[in-house]
């Protein structure tokens, strides 16, 4: 090992939403922090880029007004009519349902009482959002992060660099230092010049998770998951957890599921931050509009069983278990006419056709006559009603005598020309990480008691997402935690 050592009060594993978050906060506390970044500069900051907004509790206009510029009050009144607040018991149950009611509830509890405090501290740091647009955005939220998760991103190492946040790019974290103690006290690390030892008073793991690791993803989600496309960046190979367990960290959460949506079918093998650059996405959420269809030319979901944030990152591993691992979203005409479809939809592969018939040889579904029988049952089955894509509600216009049932947003599929679009399941990351303690995000150790030195944020700490989750809250999580992590390991370190 070099000779070379480096010290910070506050060392900080990653450089994602929650890394960043725990930076500004031991910067409150006046410590010297130090940032370690497995990626180069150009593809810093892990997955936050892939997203555009948090999900927070908030009970008015009150409580949203300081987010937004050259907004005036009467626009955000406009906005509000379609989602007036989400309360802390709004939050708690959505969250409790997404999750069969599995989530961690210490951490929960913490999650949604700290959002709104957090989202305005954020503000605090120079960040601010925008009125998300109508229908055809795709989440269920009001406002969207100003440049989305890239522009969040790109504000926080702004304002950190200025602060005196150290940062140390393509540095891997290797092992974990602990004195006689067993406190952590910095981490051994790969670094372009070689390998350097950085010692500090506290460290915050903040890393991200196993999903680019093949192995560990078919250790942990079972057959079929080392061979998936990432929907995010390839440096998130479980290093963090793997140091950490090996000083006896207690695993925590669900470690055989994960965050796995419909994507492009010719979703790279990994997408990165400067990708984002280039304004490309891949994500394929018109799927509550749609039917989805397999190569066989059946249905397999309940397409609109709740809103699509609450529902699109359980649908990737419907559409893994295909054959093939493929599916189709299937729509006609109509959703054409009513402009429904989100913008990205103009670079997705796509067939066209003028009849079902020939939509399934352009598609490759191999049998025919059942796509279209499963079309005909489908449009069959369709109860009256009225039609209403807004995102922030279900219509109720579902099917009788179906099975699966569809339960919301139908669309008779007859008037062409119909479009197919293919979809694969693109996996962004894993729910299984570290338990911590929620008052100040210390890792525990299998022996029940802490471990002294060491804090974990974003998604390295396991416990709140069991099988699903709901859109924009991996991003509110990470901010609240990391603010917390920062905080405590500052105020540990300059005791």
């Amino acid at each position: 090992m070099s000779d070379h050592t480096i010290h910070y009060d506050v060392l900080i594993v990653g450089a994602g939403n929650a890394a960043c978050s725990a930076a500004h906060a031991a910067l409150e506390k006046n410590a010297r922090v130090g940032i370690i970044e497995k990626a180069s500069k150009g593809n810093r900051g892990g997955n936050s880029a892939l997203t555009g907004h948090m999900r927070f509790v908030f009970n008015g206009l009150e409580d949203i007004r300081a987010l937004v510029k050259n907004t005036t009050d009467d626009e955000l009144r406009t906005l509000l009519e379609r989602m007036p607040h989400r309360t802390e018991a709004e939050l708690w149950d959505e969250i409790m349902r997404v999750t069969n009611n599995q989530s961690d509830e210490e951490m929960l509890q913490v999650h949604v009482t700290e959002s709104l405090n957090t989202i305005q501290w954020l503000a605090s740091k120079g960040h601010d959002w925008t009125p998300a647009g109508g229908f055809k955005m795709p989440g269920d939220n009001i406002l969207l992060m100003n440049g989305g998760g890239y522009g969040l991103q790109q504000r926080n190492f702004t304002k950190l660099e200025q602060d005196g946040v150290t940062f140390h790019y393509e540095t891997s974290a290797l092992d974990l230092i602990q004195d006689d103690r067993g406190h952590v006290t910095g981490v051994v690390a790969l670094t372009p010049k070689g390998i350097v030892k950085f010692t500090a008073k506290s460290v915050v793991m903040a890393c991200g998770s196993f999903e680019a690791n093949p192995e560990m993803r078919a250790r942990y989600l079972g057959p079929g998951w080392d061979t998936i496309h990432i929907r995010g960046v390839p440096f998130n190979t479980g290093d963090g957890l793997r140091m950490s367990l090996n000083i006896g960290a207690m695993p925590h959460g669900s470690w055989t599921t994960c965050h796995a949506s419909p994507q492009d079918v010719c979703l790279p093998k990994f997408t990165i931050p400067i990708s984002y650059t280039t304004k490309k996405s891949y994500a394929r959420y018109m799927y509550p509009y749609s039917i989805m269809v397999n190569t066989n030319g059946d249905r397999f979901i309940d397409e609109a069983e709740d809103l699509r944030g609450r529902t699109y990152a359980r649908m990737g591993r419907s559409i893994l278990a295909q054959p093939g691992g493929v599916a189709f979203q299937i729509l006609d005409a109509k959703a054409r006419k009513m402009d429904i479809y989100p913008t990205n939809y103009d670079t997705a592969t796509a067939s066209k056709a003028d009849t079902l018939e020939k939509l399934a040889v352009e598609l490759g579904i191999v049998n025919i006559p059942n796509f279209i029988e499963t079309v005909r049952n489908y449009n069959t089955a369709i109860q009256p009603g009225t039609f209403n894509p807004d995102r922030h509600k279900l219509d109720g216009k579902g099917t009788a005598g179906l099975t699966p049932r569809k339960s919301n947003y139908c669309l008779s599929i007859e008037d062409g020309p119909f479009e197919g679009f293919p979809v694969r399941c693109g996996m962004t990351f894993c729910f299984g990480g570290l338990k911590i303690d929620p008052a100040n995000a210390q890792v525990q150790h299998v022996a029940g008691r802490p471990i002294g030195g060491l804090y974990a944020a974003g998604e390295m700490a396991g416990g709140l997402w069991v099988g699903n989750y709901a859109s924009g809250s991996g991003m509110m999580a990470g901010a609240t935690f990391g603010r917390i992590a920062g905080m405590h390991a500052a105020m540990a370190a300059l005791q």
